[in-house]
């Protein structure tokens, strides 16, 4: 028989036999965020043996596999941006009382430039241990730094309902640099000042609602972004890089900004963030050694779990990094902390995870650092809390970083 041949009813033997068992689901008794492709994208996803992860026996060398683990994910991004001089331009400069708040541009990449905050503390001398602070997703994209940064935004009710939600009504950053720590928050793409101008958008252009910055205005960005966002990963994708690419190439060139200040530690170098800024956290944490402790909130599951209930809501476009599955779970990727001390906060009333997902997440981890000798670096602690970060959770925060920075 002819390879060609065989091949084929090889293909259509597989095919019959997954069309026979989508049709023995019964989707209307488990309705699933997949539906009836469910049964398939787990089998593709199952197929996965995580062959890079350092628990497999045969990695014995921390040095050796990390090494080659953290090239491959660095690969797999797709986006490897030139080096580039920040070049910073301080543009404000105010005096909140405790500390000193700067409005600071600085490149990420040639063509990229960054908006953020640099809150510097007056309680001590220099060099400063610092904190690179994430901020999250939340569906609001009207604001980014904002949402942790204490400024005069504050007073819009809809960023002060937002932080009332999510932070206890409390800009977390201002707690870390009155404990001595500059801080140093960036614009995701997409969010704050880098958000899309959607009168510049073909099929949105005239849908914006209201004057620029009322709540109408506010609210139908928020909205229109939420549609949006699809497509300008579309985009990201066609122009052949990865959106998670992006994101933390943009946050591992922020920490080349902080040691280009001369007033920062390089020893004492911290990062945090709630949601996608725990995500956030987590990528950086992981591709950048520079960085010593972290802390990454409501956001640590395995993909495995995650199939088929929780990939809608969840699994966001900056999240995905094509192949990496077949090498490496997201709890995988964390061995690349050690190590480093890393606490995972997360709240067990979060609908965005699976208990199962959670937990078996924290287990590989803490099996990990054990590996490594160092069990005592990581810690994952439960809060019977929904998805946020709030003040309880913000004090764990402050003394897991007194304690390691």
């Amino acid at each position: 028989m002819k390879y060609s041949n065989l091949l084929l009813i090889l293909c259509l033997s597989s095919t019959i036999s997954l069309a026979g068992e989508r049709a023995a689901m019964d989707i209307s008794k488990d309705p699933t965020d997949l539906g009836n492709q469910s049964k398939l994208l787990m089998k593709i996803e199952g197929r996965s043996e995580f062959n890079l992860s350092w628990l497999r026996e045969e990695f014995t060398d921390y040095a050796v596999w990390s090494k080659q683990a953290r090239a491959k994910v660095l690969d797999l991004l797709h986006y490897c941006p030139a080096p580039a001089d920040p070049s910073p331009e301080t543009v404000e400069r105010t005096d909140m009382g405790d500390y000193i708040r700067e409005k600071v541009h600085f490149n990420t990449t040639p063509d990229i430039r960054v908006p953020a905050y640099v809150l510097i503390p007056k309680s001590i001398q220099p060099p400063f241990p610092a904190i690179v602070a994430l901020h999250d997703h939340g569906a609001m994209y009207y604001w980014g730094k904002e949402k942790i940064v204490a400024t005069e935004a504050d007073s819009h009710p809809v960023l002060a309902e937002f932080k009332n939600k999510y932070y206890g009504g409390n800009s977390y950053t201002t707690d870390l640099v009155k404990a001595g720590y500059l801080v140093v928050a960036i614009d995701m793409l997409y969010w704050g000042e880098r958000k899309t101008d959607f009168r510049l958008v073909s099929h949105l252009k005239d849908r914006m609602v209201g004057e620029p910055g009322s709540v109408d205005y506010v609210k139908t960005h928020n909205q229109l972004s939420m549609e949006h966002i699809e497509t300008l990963a579309r985009g990201i994708y066609a122009a052949g890089a990865t959106y998670a690419g992006i994101m933390a190439w943009d946050d591992i060139r922020t920490v080349d900004y902080l040691l280009g200040r001369g007033d920062v530690d390089p020893s004492r170098i911290g990062c945090i963030g709630l949601s996608v800024g725990a995500f956030r956290t987590n990528f950086l944490t992981a591709f950048d050694p520079r960085v010593k402790a972290a802390v990454a909130v409501c956001w640590m599951t395995t993909f495995r779990e995650a199939f088929p209930h929780n990939v809608y809501n969840t699994i966001g476009w900056m999240k995905m990094i094509p192949g990496m599955h077949e090498y490496l779970d997201l709890p995988d990727m964390m061995a690349l902390a050690i190590p480093r001390p890393y606490l995972v906060i997360e709240g067990q009333q979060d609908g965005l995870f699976p208990r199962k997902g959670v937990e078996a997440a924290f287990d590989k981890i803490r099996r990990a650092y054990e590996k490594a000798g160092c069990p005592d670096h990581f810690k994952a602690s439960s809060h019977n809390t929904p998805h946020e970060f709030n003040r309880e959770m913000q004090a764990e925060a402050l003394a897991w970083f007194k304690k390691w920075l």
